[in-house]
């Protein structure tokens, strides 16, 4: 069972489809990145699996449990939207206080303790939140969503309106309750650097359409494209002719002193190494080549809209 499953959704508004036939599942552990532009879906999308909205279509599972009537499941559940839903008036341990009262946290005292230890506010719990700034407060907003220790989180948009050194500290702290909580953090961002560094899994929506869902790691490869970069310590006349004949390697580009050799076999680069070292090269660097999320991301998008 997968902690987030998402089968055939679909649903409209005013006889507009927002969502059509988006299914992707999120399993139990990871960080996984929705991506998409504004009004693509995404924020319907959560609504929809916290029971906010019914789906119009399809199905959809957190936990294995339909939320918008599983009073149990919700409980397993956390959530932080662009509004962190704290008290200005009250300090930062008052605010936690008030919701571990709601969520019937056992131990308040020490899990808030533990917890603004973590969001590195400890010295700041007895302050009114009114003087935190936008940072400090979003951090206390992830406290107040993993407080209950959830199973899944849901964060929408964490790092919207930070600076990029906030930004940071955020990232940073959804990668360590992700590993000390051992929660699924199902992250909804358009900070495409942020999701590459962190999440494990990416979807990406566009037009209300699914159009990538796949690991990081296999949508960066190289796909069609260079798979490996050899830089040459000195001129390289000649290198393309000597891996031009090597069997696992079906092309090769030479720019100026660096070869962009695509391989049958990823698994080849030693051997292609080997076989320019045998040949008298001298190689300073060896790379494999890869694109950036935020290229894939404009690339799906850029599709989308031009074929609406």
């Amino acid at each position: 069972m997968s902690a987030v499953e998402v089968r055939g959704l679909s649903r409209s508004f005013d006889d507009r489809e927002i969502l059509r036939d988006v299914s992707f599942t999120v399993g139990h552990g990871e960080i996984f990145g929705y991506l998409g532009p504004n009004g693509a879906g995404k924020t319907t999308t959560i609504r929809i699996l916290l029971g906010l909205l019914a789906p119009g279509a399809g199905e959809v599972r957190v936990l294995g449990r339909d939320l918008a009537v599983d009073d149990d499941a919700r409980a397993r559940v956390g959530v932080l939207f662009e509004n962190n839903g704290l008290a200005d008036r009250m300090s930062a341990a008052g605010n936690l206080a008030y919701y571990a009262g709601l969520y019937g946290v056992e131990e308040p005292v020490e899990r808030i303790d533990e917890l603004l230890a973590l969001v590195d506010l400890a010295d700041r719990r007895d302050d009114p939140v009114g003087t935190f700034s936008t940072g400090m407060k979003r951090k206390l907003g992830i406290a107040r969503a993993i407080l209950h220790r959830p199973e899944v989180v849901f964060l929408d948009e964490p790092s919207s309106g930070l600076d990029p050194g906030a930004q940071r500290m955020v990232r940073d702290l959804i990668v360590e309750l992700s590993r000390r909580e051992e929660m699924t953090v199902f992250l909804n961002s358009h900070h495409l650097d942020e999701v590459q560094r962190i999440c494990s899994t990416v979807a990406i929506l566009a037009e209300g359409r699914l159009r990538a869902f796949d690991s990081v790691e296999n949508l960066t490869r190289a796909s069609g494209r260079p798979a490996v970069t050899v830089s040459l310590a000195g001129a390289g006349e000649g290198a393309c002719e000597v891996v031009g004949n090597l069997p696992y390697v079906t092309g090769c580009e030479p720019d100026g002193d660096a070869l962009h050799c695509t391989l049958a076999d990823p698994g080849a680069t030693p051997d292609l190494v080997a076989a320019l070292v045998g040949a008298g090269f001298r190689i300073e660097e060896v790379r494999r080549s890869s694109r950036s999320l935020e290229e894939i991301y404009l690339e799906h998008v850029g599709q989308a809209e031009g074929g609406a």
